[in-house]
Order: structure tokens, then sequence, then C-alpha cells
């Protein structure tokens, strides 16, 4: 019977990440209001750094940052797959320079679904086990380059380093470090607060992709060791390293929580109701903390 309900937990992620997939590929462009379109508008983050906003969790993709330096451009994921001229315009209105590398986060495709129009002119880098999802999951832009552990690109005198810490999100994660401005891009390892549409931003262990909600914290544990004061996350607004910190403290109080109702005797079936995490500010659904009683339990 535990068996039926796993594989129901994983119908849905399936399902998820088959909308996210599908989404992605729709080569036209969704029509947009002009508030919503200015909410996309770059803004300057730091002298040299800026950031593409999104505003929803569907339609606008994830945060972009970009990297501008007297040699060309990095920027930082690439939205979805009709993304690619609206990043490449809102570029050109900070920088003649063109965008010679992208560093994905990870290869969900709000975040790294442009990359196959981009590889054109610039250069994708990911993390090995990104790549191999974005292979395994049939999206478009499979990077050419990829690394293990770290790697770093130099341009123009700035240093654009991408760092894989463990898994949380996705097993894929990397985070983006610009350490002369002391900020950091962490994709959806970190997502903290209010998008602009209003709707509240809660962690997802995307399980079907290899993330891990118990492993998750120690992930963060070697982001915080970073010296960095801002943050640049998957989605919503530029945030501190104290937002780290506290998103990582409301993650373990999640891990806590389901551990004690575990040797409380609680089942699957019942972990939901027993958990209660309305005082952390998070609509997690109750198939996100099944996920973690599944995964707990198997440790």
């Amino acid at each position: 019977m535990r068996n039926l309900k796993r594989i129901g937990s994983l119908s849905l992620l399936i399902l998820i990440g088959t909308v996210l997939v599908v989404a992605g590929r729709q080569r036209q462009p969704p029509t947009l209001t002009p508030e919503q379109l200015a909410r996309l508008q770059i803004e300057q983050v730091k002298d040299g750094l800026y950031v593409i906003p999104g505003f929803d969790g569907s339609l606008s993709g994830g945060n972009v940052a970009v990297r501008v330096t007297d040699n060309g451009v990095i920027i930082v994921d690439d939205k979805f797959v009709y993304s690619h001229e609206f990043i490449t315009a809102q570029v050109r209105s900070v920088t003649n320079q063109p965008i010679k590398y992208v560093l994905n986060t990870h290869h969900h495709s709000d975040h790294a679904g442009s990359n196959a129009d981009f590889m054109a002119d610039a250069e994708v880098i990911a993390h090995k086990n990104a790549r191999a999802n974005i292979v395994r999951n049939n999206q478009p832009g499979a990077p050419r380059i990829i690394f293990a552990d770290e790697t770093a690109v130099y341009l123009g005198g700035a240093e654009a380093r991408a760092i894989h810490f463990g898994r949380g999100h996705t097993n894929g994660d990397a985070i983006i470090y610009f350490p002369d401005l002391r900020t950091v891009h962490t994709g959806d390892l970190f997502i903290f607060g209010d998008r602009l549409d209003g709707s509240t931003l809660a962690p997802f262990w995307d399980f079907g992709n290899g993330g891990s909600a118990a492993e998750w914290p120690a992930t963060l544990n070697g982001l915080l060791e970073l010296d960095f004061d801002t943050v640049i996350p998957g989605h919503g607004p530029v945030l501190t390293k104290d937002d780290v910190r506290e998103f990582r403290n409301k993650i373990e109080i999640v891990l806590d929580r389901v551990r004690a109702q575990i040797d409380a005797g609680a089942t699957r079936d019942n972990i939901a109701s027993r958990v209660d995490t309305n005082d952390l500010g998070w609509p997690l659904a109750p198939v996100r903390i099944q996920d973690v009683y599944d995964e707990l339990t198997a440790q």
C-alpha cells in the first residue's frame, strides 16, 4: 500500500515537471499586460550587476543576473524557451557588450529554457547533474561545458564562480558567486518572501530530479561560508545573507517536526495533518510533507 501511495506522490511530481517542461517549450511568449511587463524590466543591483526579475511562478520565469564587463556579459539563468529575445533586449538597454557566458543554476525550464538559443553565440555552463537532468527530461539546450564541484569564468576583470555545494532543490544546484561584489545568485536553492504578484514562495524539493530536503540545510551551510551580503534568489526580491540563514533554519524546523512525529508513530497517511508549518509562513502542500516522511524513513 505504501508503494502505491509513493507512486502517487511521484506521479504528482512528474505532472508538475511535465507542466513546467511543456510551458517552457512554448515558442511564442505569453501576452502580458503593461503592468506585468513593467515588473520585468532590468534593475541595477550593484555597480556592473543587474537583475531581470520574474513576477510570478509560471509566465515570467526566474530571476536572471546580468554581470556587465568591458569585454562582454555573463548572465545567470535564461528563463523560458521564449525568453531569449526579451533577455537580450534587456541587456542591450544597459550595455552594447555581447552576452558571452550563460551560467545555469539548475535545469528547470523556467531557468534554463533559452539555453539552445544562447548557445549560438555564447557558452552555457552547468553542473554535470543539471546537464544530465536536461537530457533525461528531453529539454533543449544541454550545455557543452559542465563541472563537478566548482568552476569559474573570468571576463573583463570580473569573476563569476559556479559552485555545487550538494543536493537541495535538485541534485544539480549551483550557486553563482561574484566575489568582488559580495553577491550570489542561488537559483531555487534559496527562494524566500513574496513574488511581485503577491504569491508566497516556499521550498520545493524536486525528488524526481535528485532533490533532497534532508541534505538541503548542509548544502546551505556551504553557501553561508562564502563572503557575501547580497542574494539574488531564483524567484522573488533581492535579499540578504541573514535571509538565507532564516530559510535554512526553517527547513531544519520542518525536518525536526517530521522526525518528531515519525518517532511518535506517525504514518505517511497522517504525517501532513500532524506537522503544522503555518507559523513558518510556507504554503507547503501535504505531499511535500509526505515526501519528507518518505526520505527520512528511507534513511
